[in-house]
């Protein structure tokens, strides 16, 4: 079985493109003593477990993109699978930014509505394209919820509101 150069190089990108991502929101992640100082619900995973589940979530974002990216065959189908990914890539860095660059988790609390609504357009916008490409984005979009309920509980937890 030989698999034509050109499927491998639009994977290669997919996987660039979305490990850059996961590294600028990485470099945005700084746990220090504020980050230390919040008040976290009891059933909040252990900070390690984040870089595993992100890397899981990102790994599958990116054979996701090389699967839709095969399976758009017109410019403006390649041009739709760019402009999804893309502006998600930008929600996701910009809830770090306001996150943790920032420390306003407040903030990010109202942006991790549009992240997650970028998410399901993600799902839904792949689902004609590839029916593969789709479904794996739905544990990103399980993961967003869990993230945005522990935003949620630690703006209350913290009276940030």
């Amino acid at each position: 079985m030989q698999i034509d150069r050109r499927v491998l190089q639009n994977f290669g990108i997919a996987f660039a493109l979305s490990y850059l991502t996961a590294g600028v929101g990485g470099a945005l992640t700084e746990l220090g003593p504020w980050y230390f100082s919040l008040k976290t619900p009891s059933w909040k995973p252990p900070d390690p477990y984040f870089g595993a589940i992100w890397s899981v979530i990102f790994t599958l974002c990116a054979v996701s993109g090389g699967l839709a990216w095969q399976s758009a065959h017109s410019p403006e189908l390649k041009r739709r699978v760019l402009s999804l990914f893309g502006i998600n890539a930008f929600l996701n860095i910009l809830w770090s930014a306001l996150y943790f660059k920032l420390q306003r988790p407040e903030w990010a609390l109202l942006e991790v509505v549009f992240l997650w609504l970028s998410v399901l357009a993600l799902a839904w916008g792949l689902w004609k394209l590839s029916k593969w490409a789709s479904v794996l984005i739905i544990p990103y979009a399980v993961w967003v919820s869990v993230a945005g309920l522990l935003n949620a509980e630690i703006v209350l937890l913290n009276d940030l509101i």
